[in-house]
């Protein structure tokens, strides 16, 4: 048993190490910053970091978690000490649920540079701290962003953490690197680009520019991209990205608008984990913009509700396994929508970048799924978490449930490349038109229960306990 441990472990590290390699080599002429000293001590994610907050009122703090203000603390990450560093309640809908079922195990945010100008740990000027809501596996948001970094997408680095707070045991998070100017610097060197947080103010306006469509030349149509800007904008930016959304929508000339090789990429990924709480779904945000000369990326963010978990919290929860492991590639959406996500839809049109988006497909498909380094990451990861798991004193939910959220969300993405390859290959519908016609080679999902990774029935736990 214990030379199986060091097997799993090994492979995990020699896939960690690879990958830093790769990126750093990929990125190395960018900039001598592009693999900065955190991204090989906290972000190496082939062992279970340690995180010790230090503040006097925690239970101030967590009464005020509404307010999400940031309060100062000390963090002793892996031994070494940051005085007055930021910390505060990261979230919406889960903060409000979280507290709503009488929970305080809040997702975080640290700012190192939020009391002292200039602070940052190793380069590092801010992270999150996830807290595997709605996640009974504790691994949506981390496979997410390793598929998309194995596509070459530019992705927030990850690592599990122990978390205690004054000494004592609150958690195990999932560390998640902000889209700051650490995260620029990293991925686009010294002279990086505009990055953006697309978000709308409330879900039942048009949110036109959330969508990406281009409305008018006036940059105040464009509130909800411009105020979520992580940098300050110039006029000149604001310009320069209403640019790109014209040319967006004329469909022209994409090229000049659009970074399309990283932007399939990010959609194969994107349409594989079925995340509707995205900007293919309803809602249109959960992304990150970055915009420079003109060009415009998406970027991954935030995949607790991935895998058809989405619907889990809605008035009428829909669990159908079999519709989202077979869910179509070309159309992920319907036509309402699609039609009003101009950077995937102007991009579908052109047959070029159809193939593109294909080919795109069956490399992922041939290198993380069908190679059976899914398989070995899944193993190797669960391994290591597993023990603080077990003890995890503010979980959401059992060791038992953690285990059958693991085999769930294992099982739910070796059939979802399974249907994807029938997709590509022509033997299974790959639009909602066609599968509504014929489901005849759909792959059986029978045995996936979509609520074993993570629902909100969980979060009533608290209550009933206590009645």
């Amino acid at each position: 048993m214990f030379s199986r441990f060091l097997r799993r472990i090994s492979i995990l590290v020699a896939s960690a190490a690879v990958l830093l390699l790769v990126f750093c080599m990929k990125h190395a002429a960018a900039s001598d910053t592009a693999c900065p000293e955190y991204a090989s001590l906290l972000f190496d994610d082939s062992k279970v970091h340690t995180i010790d907050i230090r503040m006097e009122d925690w239970d101030g703090f967590l009464l005020q978690a509404s307010m999400k203000a940031y309060s100062n603390c000390t963090l002793v990450i892996d031994g070494e000490i940051y005085e007055n560093a930021g910390l505060r309640v990261k979230g919406h809908n889960s903060r409000r649920l979280i507290e709503k079922y009488g929970w305080d195990r809040y997702s975080l945010k640290v700012e190192f540079d939020h009391y002292i100008p200039g602070q940052s740990y190793h380069g590092l000027d801010k992270f999150a701290l996830d807290t595997s809501f709605q996640d009974n596996s504790y691994l949506k948001s981390y496979l997410t962003y390793d598929m998309m970094t194995h596509m070459g997408v530019p992705s927030p680095l990850t690592s599990y953490v122990w978390v205690t707070v004054n000494g004592s045991p609150w958690g195990l998070y999932l560390a998640v690197e902000e889209p700051e100017e650490a995260f620029a610097l990293r991925n686009y060197g010294q002279h990086y680009g505009q990055l953006y947080k697309p978000d709308y103010k409330n879900l039942e306006d048009e949110n036109a520019d959330v969508a990406l469509c281009y409305v008018d030349d006036d940059p105040g149509s464009y509130e909800n991209i411009f105020r979520k800007a992580r940098f300050q904008v110039s006029e000149a930016e604001k310009y320069s990205l209403i640019r790109a959304l014209k040319l967006l929508s004329e469909g022209e000339n994409l090229e000049e608008a659009v970074d399309v090789e990283e932007v399939l990429r990010f959609f194969a990924v994107q349409v594989f984990v079925v995340n509707l709480d995205s900007y293919l779904g309803r809602t249109g945000h959960n992304y990150f913009l970055y915009e420079e000369g003109g060009r415009i990326q998406m970027l991954p963010w935030d995949y607790n509700l991935a895998y058809g978990t989405y619907t889990l919290g809605m008035p009428e929860p829909e669990n159908n396994a079999e519709k989202y492991v077979n869910y179509p590639i070309d159309t992920p959406a319907e036509g309402e929508i699609m039609q009003k996500r101009p950077l995937f839809h102007q991009l579908m049109l052109q047959e070029e970048y159809y193939k593109e988006y294909h080919r795109q497909f069956d490399l992922f498909l041939k290198t993380y799924f069908e190679n059976g380094v899914f398989e070995q990451k899944v193993e190797a990861v669960t391994e290591m978490i597993s023990p603080y798991v077990e003890k995890d004193p503010t979980a959401f939910c059992s060791f038992e449930d953690y285990q059958t959220g693991v085999e769930t969300i294992r099982n739910f993405c070796l059939l979802r490349a399974e249907s994807v390859r029938g997709q590509l290959e022509g033997e299974i519908p790959s639009t909602i038109r066609g599968q509504s016609v014929d489901r005849s080679r759909f792959v059986d999902a029978s045995s996936v229960w979509i609520p074993d990774m993570g629902e909100i029935a969980d979060l009533k736990q608290p209550i009933e306990k206590s009645q």
